[in-house]
């Protein structure tokens, strides 16, 4: 699903401002607010899901669903459909993002390929090389290139917490 089709004509508007900013500062900065003022959180998360993304954070992307959903006495479907209602994404493509990040900080951090793919639980280097290219638009080595660019320097602090909670308490390890 898109931000047009969520919050509509307020985030063509969005993507018009990020479109005409100098920066990526000014770029991060119009997207907080925009985050901070189109949303409002309106229940805190089932338990069950926040066990879930703390054990996908611990386990560092590296679990299967069908754990997940057997370690909080649901159905896979039912943790699905949870995990997308609360958090945003299924809990296989949230594992995914967390093992990807995972990556990407080996490969910053100067370490081969081979290994961080390994390390990260991806089948081989070809199959982290399609997953980083779908998330990042770049290749391993391009990112391993570029950890000192606006963008790579700007990391999300608040790794690990959910969204949905603005204080930042549910989910912390």
């Amino acid at each position: 699903m898109g931000l047009d089709e969520v919050w509509g004509a307020s985030a063509e508007r969005l993507r018009a401002q990020l479109a005409e900013a100098g920066n990526w500062e000014v770029r991060f900065a119009l997207t907080r607010a925009f985050l901070a003022q189109h949303f409002r959180p309106e229940r805190t998360p089932d338990a069950e899901v926040v066990a879930g993304w703390n054990r996908i954070v611990a386990d560092r992307g590296q679990v299967r669903v069908a754990e997940l959903a057997e370690s909080c006495g649901w159905s896979r479907k039912r943790l699905w459909t949870r995990f997308e209602s609360q958090i945003g994404l299924r809990p296989k493509r949230a594992a995914m993002l967390v093992r990807f990040r995972h990556a990407v900080e080996g490969l910053v951090a100067g370490r081969p390929a081979a290994d961080v793919a390994a390390s990260c639980g991806y089948s081989d280097q070809a199959h982290m090389s399609r997953e980083i290219a779908s998330f990042a638009g770049r290749t391993p080595n391009t990112l391993a290139r570029e950890p000192h660019t606006p963008i790579g320097q700007h990391r999300y602090r608040a790794w690990g917490t959910f969204f949905q909670d603005p204080a930042g308490v549910v989910g912390r390890r």
